[in-house]
């Protein structure tokens, strides 16, 4: 199956799940397909996939979100993978522009796109710093990748609980694949107490940032 194919990651993600699998249903031009990885959740986010006919559902013991997005990614019968959390959202234009894209230069392995976002837990105001406008958005949920190049280069490291998606582009740019940044908001992060990475991200806050600009700096160019 040509296409794109949507690989969610979900842990105890029945409070959000719903409406990222909206922001998906609504993309002006339609994924070939959705894939749900229930990564050893407790709660009702089986129930919410079952909900929505045409979206499948694969089921794991509690691996993390690199092992869940690779699981995706092997199982997935697309050519172009497109990542998304279950507590974010794709604007509706965002796969129409990076498939365009891609489709404008055949040698680019993958195209992300800048990110807005969203506190959507009130009581976390003033604890954390929310970025104000729109943002690079150098992370899994703004990828649209060709399938065989992520595979090719061993996909996402397991081992890491937070920065595999700035380690795997590392070693992407390292063998020599092509990267576009689109000046167009792609997604919307949103945050709040229950986020899968929640407790890294505040421990860590500002990490992929520091670690974006170091490739760069390695790089001597952009990222």
């Amino acid at each position: 199956m040509a296409g794109v194919s949507v690989v969610i990651p979900a842990f105890d993600a029945e409070r959000t799940l719903a409406e990222a699998l909206a922001s998906v249903a609504a993309q002006t031009v339609p994924a070939a397909e959705v894939l749900v990885v229930d990564d050893g959740s407790s709660d009702g986010t089986a129930a919410i996939v079952a909900a929505h006919p045409g979206v499948r559902l694969l089921r794991q013991a509690r691996r993390g979100p690199a092992a869940a997005r690779n699981r995706g990614v092997r199982e997935a019968a697309g050519e172009l993978i497109a990542f998304l959390d279950a507590d974010d959202l794709f604007l509706p234009d965002k796969l129409a522009l990076q498939l365009h894209a891609l489709e404008a230069d055949r040698m680019l392995a993958g195209v992300c796109g800048l990110v807005r976002h969203e506190l959507i837990e009130p009581a976390l105001a003033g604890r954390i710093a929310v970025p104000a406008g729109n943002q690079p958005g150098l992370f899994a949920g703004t990828l649209l990748v060709r399938r065989a190049d992520f595979l090719a280069t061993g996909g996402f490291d397991e081992a890491l609980a937070i920065g595999e998606f700035v380690d795997w582009y590392d070693r992407a740019r390292h063998a020599g694949l092509r990267f576009e940044l689109l000046d167009a908001v792609v997604t919307v992060r949103r945050i709040h107490g229950g986020n899968l990475t929640w407790r890294e991200r505040e421990r860590l806050a500002g990490f992929t940032e520091v670690a974006w600009r170091a490739i760069a700096r390695r790089r001597g160019g952009s990222p």
